[in-house]
């Protein structure tokens, strides 16, 4: 026996679709009224909000072989493509800047300490000898 599967994934979800719409319909019959009014009011819900997300999409977006593009050509203009893109670039830009300040202080900070090291009566490598540091614990003024 030949059979041909169709290679199209929406034929192929359509098909499954009704499946399970007939499967879940032989069921249905069989319930009891409350649980019929509890789905009939949950699929009035979901079909309520379905509208709602629908209404406030903001642009076209397409959905294809599971990738989704966003659709410029709206018939937008530009400004509005200039007001989307202006928020990721003050953000970027604000990075970078907070970036090089830290960088800066930090710059600072090491020359502080550095010019504090050679104006000191004391050599650097004294800073390092352990019983230097002995020396600052013991004569501690509290």
């Amino acid at each position: 026996m030949n059979t041909q599967r169709n290679l199209n994934p929406r034929v192929n979800e359509e098909v499954f679709a009704k499946a399970v719409t007939r499967r879940l319909s032989e069921g249905a019959e069989d319930l009891p009224h409350e649980i019929t009014e509890r789905l009939k009011a949950a699929r009035a819900m979901a079909a309520s909000r379905r509208r709602i997300v629908a209404v406030q999409a903001p642009g076209r977006v397409s959905i294809s072989g599971g990738e989704a593009t966003l659709n410029w050509n709206d018939g937008e203009g530009w400004w509005n493509r200039l007001a989307s893109v202006l928020p990721l670039v003050a953000l970027v830009a604000g990075l970078i800047t907070i970036g090089v300040l830290q960088d800066e202080m930090r710059a600072q900070e090491i020359a502080e300490v550095d010019a504090e090291l050679l104006i000191d009566d004391l050599p650097p490598q004294a800073y390092t000898d352990p019983g230097f540091a002995q020396f600052v614990r013991s004569n501690r003024i509290n």
